[in-house]
């Protein structure tokens, strides 16, 4: 009985030093989402990437998506550079101070294929901003766009420049808020989460979306007059970080694991997704007898006239802000996407 009772024990100590060998060599890091778990960038991007995690390590790193987001949309680079979660995703136009350098890609005319714009993003990021100080603190696993975004109205329809004239829009950052002004419409400043009861509540008019933000955000009902610019009124950028240091404690196996679903690849991903969002969006509120109308040449005109405003005026402040060549950058992203589209879809040379 005492030789049974100590093989017994032996053998539970064993597996004991077994499973705790395992724990140690597994790494568990959580990501902070702000979008519900419905929406198409959790289920069909921030899921498969954290699976895709657990099997290109074979189970050493997990990715935990948190239950609630741990701050607001605007705070979720700081999340990540300070540790608070390990790994967070957001849009650069939410700190537009900070991130002065990555402006070009929001300005009208980016383009409407979301992959190829996030896949020149990308190597524009690595061409031309991975050693500036904003990004500092914090692995770049993704960048990503959206394929162009629009105008829309809860009651009017808008083609003309004297259509847009004193209207209130919500957007997200100074580009966008740059357009309404030159426009001559009042931009309201509010994350695109905030957009239904601003809608609801009367403090605004219109919102600027992509198409597939107005199904997402669940604003069918509120914005049912849609103004489509071929090429894009503004674009948003996006980022995927994770935090330097936990980066930098992962083993150098896992680490070369995990480069080989980032970067370029993740990117890719990320705007394939809103490549099928955007055309499904269209559709469904074609169907659903929404107004969907092409903005008017002059309305096109008195955008590229600001555009080219604007880019003189960004030129100067991403030299300030640590970029040696800002025009270098912008023709870099904008012969990079062309290359990658039909030309019926690259945007248009000013």
């Amino acid at each position: 009985m005492m030789t049974f009772t100590k093989s017994m024990l032996k053998g539970a100590v064993a597996v004991t030093v077994m499973m705790a060998g395992t724990m140690a060599s597994s790494e568990t890091l959580t990501m902070s989402s702000w979008v519900p778990p419905t929406h198409f960038v959790h289920t069909d991007f921030l899921v498969p990437f954290t699976e895709k995690v657990a099997e290109v390590t074979e189970g050493r790193v997990n990715v935990v998506i948190l239950p609630a987001p741990l701050a607001s949309p605007p705070q979720h680079w700081e999340l990540a550079r300070n540790g608070v979660a390990d790994i967070t995703w957001g849009n650069f136009t939410y700190e537009p101070e900070r991130f002065v350098s990555m402006w070009f890609a929001e300005f009208p005319n980016a383009g409407t294929n979301a992959e190829a714009q996030s896949r020149a993003l990308w190597r524009t990021y690595e061409a031309y901003l991975a050693d500036n100080a904003a990004f500092d603190g914090v692995k770049m696993l993704a960048v990503g766009m959206f394929g162009g975004g629009q105008l829309h109205h809860g009651s009017k329809t808008v083609t003309s420049p004297e259509d847009v004239a004193n209207v209130k829009f919500r957007m997200g950052g100074p580009i966008q808020e740059k357009l309404l002004t030159s426009l001559g419409a009042v931009p309201v400043a509010a994350p695109a989460t905030k957009a239904y009861e601003m809608l609801e509540s009367g403090v605004i008019d219109g919102s600027l979306h992509t198409m597939e933000s107005v199904v997402n955000f669940r604003l069918e009902d509120s914005l049912e007059h849609h103004t489509i610019f071929p090429n894009g009124f503004y674009d948003a950028t996006f980022f995927v970080i994770m935090n330097g240091a936990k980066w930098d404690g992962l083993s150098d196996q896992d680490k070369a694991a995990i480069e080989g679903i980032i970067g370029e690849e993740l990117s890719a991903a990320w705007g394939k997704n809103f490549d099928l969002q955007n055309p499904a969006a269209t559709e469904k509120l074609g169907a659903a007898g929404h107004e969907i109308v092409e903005a008017s040449p002059e309305l096109i005109a008195a955008v590229d006239t600001i555009y080219n405003t604007m880019v003189a005026d960004w030129v100067d402040v991403a030299k300030a802000a640590g970029v040696e060549d800002p025009q270098a950058m912008l023709d870099f992203y904008n012969d990079t996407y062309t290359a990658m589209v039909p030309q019926s879809a690259a945007p248009v040379s000013q």
